[in-house]
């Protein structure tokens, strides 16, 4: 045990994540609705989060050795640091500027806020592992907890980003963000308990970034693939056909376009992260063994294999908008959160029992760079694919990764 009092390391370091997470999600759909609204492509829009997904990749291989190097809370800390940075920052935008110039300038600002998300990510994740009571069945419940509940802040975030734009326009929106977010900062380092380790095995080199155990590695590249297809429909298809759908083109309509769409984008998240909380009953009894929850893991990455492949077929069936192909999206798509977040919950458990605890954080920051690869592999083809085949394209793209997850996952050791 790495503190005297775990669980009020625990409440402090969820609490500081929550509140990341909250910003994160808000962001995400300020910028998406906000350029989407001065006519951007949906190649463009992809290309704004572009930065925000490599700086996923290279942050989480460093966050690994800088949280072995200076310790967890230090990493936590600079993440709430460089978001509220780059909140500031994005105020600064200036509509008189070019496209060029504006597309450039956002990216940036979206490459800061990636390498605050990861930061954070790994800090959090890493402290439950230590953290974490020794009980069987302890560390799912802790992991659950923690995943479950940040997604279902950052879905409140979704919704949080679109009524402010709706509301107080997107300069406002985004100073009022960074203004709480530097609250919380000094909130929690005035109250994060000491006992989260200052320096850990291997700190002073960067040799190792990738993982000795296969399990690890495979789990890995079954997460690129598993959140590439999400992303693929999620970052620009989704949103996109649904403001096109829902919106009337006046400027009334484009605000209550932007509710419906950030209400529906909020309660996917809220319900994925509903799901990953409650997957330690949902998946079975207690002191489930590492190889039973493994075969669990393969089983339902197979089920999510035909949702996105059927949805494809009805919108190619469709040729173009309906109404009934509306509630078959929002219906097929809540279906896919549900399968989705238990394939989610069970990665973040395994890499957190395949990993070794005297390298936590590499091991970590290595699967969550492979996560962040996958959203970028996904960010670029839902642009790419809703551009050249709309939404048909979009989801079948999505199913296609969903086969490479799954087939990948049935090659983890299942014993």
């Amino acid at each position: 045990m790495t503190s005297a009092n775990p669980m009020r390391a625990y409440i402090a370091v969820t609490a500081a994540y929550w509140a990341f997470m909250l910003s994160d999600g808000a962001l995400r759909m300020l910028v998406l609705l906000h350029f989407n609204g001065l006519g951007f492509s949906p190649v463009q829009l992809a290309w704004l989060f572009v930065l925000y997904e490599v700086a996923g990749i290279v942050t989480n291989l460093a966050a690994g050795w800088l949280a072995a190097r200076f310790g967890l809370a230090a990493t936590l800390y600079a993440g709430l640091v460089l978001q509220i940075a780059a909140l500031a920052a994005l105020a600064q935008l200036n509509p008189d500027w070019t496209l060029a110039a504006s597309v450039v300038f956002v990216m940036a600002v979206q490459g800061v806020s990636g390498v605050a998300k990861d930061l954070s990510k790994m800090s959090s994740k890493s402290a439950v592992k230590l953290l974490a009571p020794a009980q069987e069945g302890a560390l799912f419940r802790w992991v659950a907890v923690l995943t479950g509940s940040k997604n279902a802040v950052k879905g409140l975030g979704f919704f949080l980003g679109a009524a402010l734009l709706a509301t107080a326009g997107f300069q406002a929106a985004v100073w009022g963000m960074a203004g709480v977010l530097a609250v919380i900062l000094v909130a929690v380092v005035l109250f994060l308990p000491e006992g989260l380790p200052r320096r850990m095995k291997g700190a002073d080199t960067w040799a190792g970034w990738r993982s000795k155990d296969p399990r690890v590695n495979r789990l890995s590249l079954a997460r690129l693939f598993l959140f590439g297809a999400r992303d693929v429909w999620f970052v620009v298809g989704i949103p996109i056909y649904f403001q096109a759908v829902l919106s009337d083109g006046t400027a009334e309509g484009r605000r209550e376009a932007f509710f419906l769409v950030g209400g529906f984008m909020a309660l996917w998240i809220i319900g994925y992260g509903a799901v990953q909380a409650l997957a330690p009953k949902l998946l079975g009894r207690k002191g489930q063994s590492e190889g039973a929850i493994t075969r669990k893991a393969i089983l339902w990455a197979g089920v999510l294999v035909p949702i996105p492949l059927l949805l494809a077929m009805a919108s190619a069936f469709a040729g173009g908008p309906a109404p009934w192909l509306t509630w078959l999206l929002v219906g097929g798509l809540l279906v896919f959160g549900f399968v989705f977040a238990l394939n989610s919950a069970v990665h973040s458990y395994l890499i957190l029992a395949y990993g070794a605890a005297d390298r936590i954080t590499r091991d970590v920051g290595f699967y969550y760079m492979a996560n962040a690869a996958g959203r970028l592999l996904g960010t670029l083809l839902s642009g790419v694919s809703y551009q050249i085949g709309g939404l048909p394209l979009c989801l079948a793209t999505a199913g296609l990764m969903a086969v490479a997850s799954w087939l990948i996952a049935r090659k983890l050791p299942a014993l």
